[in-house]
């Protein structure tokens, strides 16, 4: 099959933008980067969509009607309208580039993720893949973890695959990509195998907060959205004590898969009361870092070099402190070759190829699906 140009949108649990890339793939191999870019929302724009995402439960319920239905119908729409006007901004660059996509890869935005709920297995994304074929003109996949839940996997993480095809390009291997977003997700790859579904060639779970936890400290203490350059945790001392009265560990020490939701230990939160605004960042930063090191019990054998990407790859602290507890040469994606800005952006132009060609997106050493399985839903315009 042809290498075709695919272009990837992105969405955090962040809410600070959006981001895009293109990639030109044949849902196996990696052929070409094209252009990308992170857009950032303006006040207000996802206001909706952020009301759903900080208390997402009543809206579970809004298919009655009321307030809570139209906030959601509200919310989808401003995740759409963000989207589209993401895209058509980077479609100008890649008509310039000559790599105008055949495919865009539309995650959405993630409201809660639900996977081991004993009623039954769920996950949650705003975003209509049909809205957003008609208003590009292109051919959307969509949808990509829901497939996955239903047939008993955690729907995430999704980018092991991806990574798979990265560690082939780059030569590295076995190999780990870290990417530390709100939540930290880890993908061990072995590039010599047959190709990611292959037993043994990957292994890819959750490791605990990340970004979320710090990021919630700073805003309530001094309403920044995040703690930049890890500088108030340099600044402060790590509390052993606190880090002991949490129910992370139990979390850490659980074999994959297993998959979180943003807001799942908002409890370690609470254990950093009467800390300062210092001293709370830098036993939250310890948190992640001890959190992201515990994957290394989970794994089949040890990896040369971790490879940090998303946006906690540009705390240096965080990036030291996963560095002291790490066996192996930590760097970050720049270091490597690649953009730790667009690796998820990129990932779902890949993974939106595959979709439409019909091959697998996860694998039970990923997502703990009981078989390879493909996913998204394809909507054209």
């Amino acid at each position: 099959m042809d290498a075709i140009w695919a272009l990837g949108l992105m969405s955090g649990t962040s809410f600070d933008g959006i981001d895009a890339a293109l990639v030109k793939t044949d849902g196996v191999g990696l052929e070409a980067f094209g252009p990308g870019g992170a857009f950032d929302y303006a006040p207000g724009e996802m206001d909706a969509a952020r009301a759903v995402h900080a208390d997402w439960r009543p809206f579970r319920r809004a298919a009655a009607g009321g307030d809570a239905a139209a906030t959601l119908a509200q919310a989808g729409r401003e995740v759409d309208a963000a989207h589209a006007a993401a895209s058509a901004r980077l479609l100008a660059r890649a008509e310039a580039a000559e790599a105008l996509p055949e495919i865009v890869g539309y995650h959405g935005q993630t409201v809660a993720h639900g996977p081991d709920d004993p009623a039954g297995g769920w996950t949650w994304q705003l975003g209509d893949g049909a809205a957003l074929a008609r208003a590009l003109n292109r051919t959307v996949a969509w949808d990509f973890r829901c497939a996955d839940v239903t047939a008993g996997g955690q729907g995430a993480p999704l980018a092991p695959f991806y990574h798979f095809a990265l560690a082939r390009a780059l030569g590295r291997g076995p190999v780990c990509f870290l990417n530390l977003g709100g939540v930290g997700n880890v993908s061990w790859a072995d590039p010599e195998a047959a190709g990611p579904e292959a037993p043994g060639a990957l292994v890819g779970f959750d490791t605990g907060p990340a970004n979320a936890l710090v990021d919630d400290w700073m805003r309530a203490r001094t309403g920044q959205s995040c703690d930049r350059d890890g500088a108030a945790a340099a600044a402060g001392r790590v509390h052993v004590d606190r880090l002991r009265r949490n129910s992370i560990e139990a979390f850490v020490a659980r074999r994959p898969p297993k998959s979180l939701d943003r807001n799942e230990f908002v409890q370690a939160l609470e254990a950093m009361q009467g800390l300062s605004t210092e001293d709370g960042a830098a036993t939250l930063t310890a948190l992640s870092a001890i959190c992201a090191a515990g994957a290394q019990a989970h794994l089949p054998r040890p990896a040369a070099t971790w490879i940090l990407c998303g946006g906690g790859r540009l705390n240096p602290t965080l990036a030291a402190m996963i560095a002291e507890r790490v066996e192996a040469e930590v760097i970050p994606a720049e270091a490597a070759g690649l953009d730790g800005d667009l690796l998820e952006a990129q990932c779902f132009a890949y993974l939106a190829v595959r979709a439409l060609r019909g091959l697998p997106l996860s694998a039970p050493g990923t997502t703990g699906v009981p078989r390879p399985l493909t996913g998204g839903r394809i909507s054209r315009p």
